[in-house]
């Protein structure tokens, strides 16, 4: 079985040669595609450094910037002869042995796709907040590929394993979105019969933002990239991604307490469960900054919220654009 690799890639030289020399340790990989949108730090250097001692490795430009179109950028140019299709973010740690756990999974659960769980850790500060809470049910609502548990067949988890003929005929990832390209793939994935499993073997760490401004606009990204994804696909969303949207609106009645106090009333509930439940969820994730657990969940609730409510009240068509075929010129 041959594999091609991939790691959208946009200023990771923290955490780029680690993972490099990591994964080209690994012979399951017979390419390995670093799709580079544009690093004005050392990260092209870092490629090219290693490109130069082991030929499975290629820096590929890509001017689109943005994860999907590298990924479809790459499997248009070195996806030919592959059998499976491995997605990389630079922004994680892998277990050792990465690619081998997915193709044995997939063989062993016979799936047509492996995704797996992530653990967010927060080396300092900030990120010791947004860890907790992005590992309890408080700021994931206990989404399945976002905890630790057992495997199974799920709708959508954190992209790994595909097999390189269903990437090419479903045409990729769609580059109208700019987040949450994902979770909209699975849903044509499964749409198609199409069985994907969730491996804890090769659970990642996820390394979240460093600042409640960065974690806020990634996601209100996330809220939006949901909106488009029901808007195209007409499907139901579950009470999880209910919830934010209707925090958002508790939220945006604050001015009305102006007129009456009840307006203030759910907002207030929102704010003074999250902050008591993350006093909680902190002692339990070590104390110190993990206290802080319940405001890093609010920014997320809002923030996800109100990125759905504005992309979904700016209506129109959303016309996907399925690059894959676009760029293998068809």
């Amino acid at each position: 079985m041959s594999v091609l690799a991939v790691i959208p890639c946009l200023n990771e030289a923290e955490h780029l040669e680690a993972l490099l020399v990591q994964m080209l340790r690994d012979d399951s990989i017979d390419r390995l595609v670093v799709a580079d949108g544009g690093s004005t730090d050392a990260s092209g250097a870092i490629v090219k450094r290693l490109a130069a001692s082991d030929a499975r490795l290629v820096l590929l430009d890509n001017p689109d910037r943005i994860q999907s179109a590298g990924v479809n950028r790459a499997v248009a140019d070195y996806g030919k002869g592959m059998d499976w299709l491995v997605r990389i973010d630079a922004h994680c740690l892998y277990p050792e042995g990465y690619v081998g756990i997915l193709l044995e999974s997939a063989h062993a659960n016979e799936a047509d796709a492996v995704v797996v769980p992530m653990e967010t850790k927060g080396a300092h500060g900030w990120q010791k907040a947004v860890a907790a809470a992005q590992n309890s049910a408080l700021g994931t609502g206990g989404s399945p590929h976002r905890h630790l548990g057992s495997g199974r067949f799920v709708d959508h988890g954190h992209h790994a394993l595909m097999r390189v003929e269903t990437f090419r005929d479903l045409g990729g990832y769609c580059e109208a979105m700019p987040c949450n390209e994902d979770a909209e793939f699975d849903v044509r994935q499964t749409g198609c019969g199409l069985r994907i499993w969730l491996e804890p073997a090769a659970a990642l760490t996820y390394f979240p933002r460093r600042s409640p401004g960065a974690l806020w606009r990634q996601y209100w990204r996330y809220g939006a990239g949901r909106a488009r994804t029901v808007r195209r696909h007409g499907i139901a969303m579950k009470p999880r991604q209910l919830a934010p949207v209707a925090i958002a609106l508790a939220v945006a009645a604050l001015p009305l307490a102006l007129v009456h106090w009840i307006f203030a009333v759910p907002a207030a509930v929102w704010a003074l469960s999250c902050l008591g439940l993350g006093l909680l969820v902190g002692l339990r994730a070590g104390g110190g900054m993990a206290f802080l657990s319940g405001l890093a969940a609010m920014v997320m609730h809002a923030s996800w919220g109100g990125g759905f409510l504005r992309q979904w009240l700016a209506g129109g068509a959303d016309v996907p654009r399925y690059g894959l075929a676009a760029k293998r010129g068809e």
